[in-house]
């Protein structure tokens, strides 16, 4: 089988959920007998040389990006108000990338074009016109349903109302498309639901993000005694300050209160500036900025934190921390699309004050620690491994390719 992924970033480094979504699911598909070619964006703002991940990608039969620049540009966010065109998904439209594919496109026959994210759909056409390929779109999120929640967590004034812009034009487009591709591939079955509630009548599969679980050995635990509490994400996206914001308002002086020797350590990249002074002013946070390397900060604290108020699809971080034997303590939001049971594989709270009791119990009780890790290291493995996850879609996509197009 003959695959072409289409994404909006390169897949490396492996620092974001995307990226590890986007790796894992082509080395299994790989690993299956797929030949899997990847045409990729290699935007501004997230840049990668190729020295950097041509090494990483051995993967792929071939490895094709285009540079696109995807800056927020004040000008052209001002003149997208005077069109229907919604600004999230123009960034992503560049001619030179759609040369690149029709190219792709011409000198061989794909039976498959995944597309990875809402974002690469503009490109449907040209692809309907240069080939028979199969269509799938892999959504890793309801895209509009994560910008409704952060306009609707967004107070009154000049910024709701043009978040309201945004979330209206983006939750159209997706609507549009809703029905375009052969396949839409949904990371989790509440995406799924969600999308057919919206009016999804096409074939519809559910495939999570699945880790390679040979890159998440079991370690040691560290002696970290007592506990600390680390959360990691990108500093730049705003559902992850929000939570973060929630969690040393409203969390963090209640924590502090019963253990005054508590340390949070917060690792991402594109921190502002002042939103890490603001921060760094409660007391026992310590915030690194980007980290050389996750799975280590990850594995140097044993409690994970995710208090996420707004988002949609899967956070990979949570299952990087189970695979590493990590207690999560997380909102219900967070574990979206993941069914651990709370107090069992992971703590799931929604209360500040039971936020606060959570993460008190794990820094009073290390055999609970041990425990938990145990039991959410055992309930990755059996519902996250990415080889499995990787066969059940090779079997829709074969499915698919029997299945006569529409005349």
């Amino acid at each position: 089988m003959k695959i072409l992924q289409l994404c909006k970033k390169v897949p490396y480094p492996l620092k974001d959920g995307e990226a590890i979504a986007v790796t894992y699911l082509a080395k299994a598909l790989h690993q299956l007998g797929a030949t899997v070619t990847l045409l990729s964006m290699n935007t501004t703002k997230h840049h990668v040389e190729p020295s950097v991940y041509q090494p990483a990608l051995q993967h792929y039969k071939a490895v094709h990006t285009v540079k696109v620049d995807n800056r927020l540009k004040v000008k052209d966010a001002l003149q997208n108000l005077f069109s229907a065109q919604s600004y999230h998904i123009a960034r992503f439209i560049s001619e030179a990338f759609k040369r690149q594919l029709i190219a792709l496109l011409q000198a061989e026959d794909y039976d498959i074009v995944q597309l990875e994210t809402l974002y690469l759909a503009p490109y449907i056409e040209a692809i309907r016109q240069h080939s028979s390929a199969k269509i799938v779109l892999r959504a890793h999120n309801v895209e509009h349903e994560i910008w409704q929640r952060i306009a609707d967590n967004t107070r009154l004034g000049p910024k709701k109302l043009y978040l309201k812009i945004l979330v209206d034009r983006l939750a159209r487009f997706e609507l549009r498309q809703l029905n375009q591709y052969d396949l839409l591939v949904a990371i989790t079955a509440r995406d799924l639901a969600h999308f057919e509630r919206l009016g999804c009548t096409i074939p519809t599969h559910v495939t999570p993000i699945g880790l390679d679980l040979s890159d998440y050995p079991q370690r040691t635990m560290p002696s970290v005694h007592p506990p600390t509490f680390g959360f990691i994400g990108s500093l730049d996206w705003f559902p992850n300050t929000e939570g973060l914001d929630w969690l040393l308002e409203q969390v963090w002086p209640s924590v502090l209160a019963a253990l005054p020797t508590a340390v949070l350590h917060i690792g991402g990249r594109n921190a502002a500036p002042e939103w890490r002074a603001a921060a760094q002013r409660h007391p026992n946070v310590v915030v690194h900025g980007e980290v050389p390397n996750a799975v280590d900060f990850i594995h140097q604290h044993p409690v994970m934190l995710v208090p996420l108020l707004s988002g949609s699809g899967m956070r990979v971080k949570i299952l990087e921390g189970m695979a590493l034997g990590k207690v999560v303590v997380s909102t219900a939001l967070g574990l979206e699309g993941i069914h651990a049971q709370s107090g069992q594989e992971v703590w799931k709270v929604d209360d500040p004050s039971d936020f606060a009791q959570a993460m008190v119990r794990c820094y009073q009780q290390p055999s609970l620690l041990e425990t938990m890790g145990r039991q959410a290291q055992a309930f990755l493995a059996a519902h996250y491994d990415n080889h499995t996850i990787a066969e059940r879609l090779m079997k829709a996509y074969h499915t698919l390719l029997q299945t006569p197009s529409p005349a």
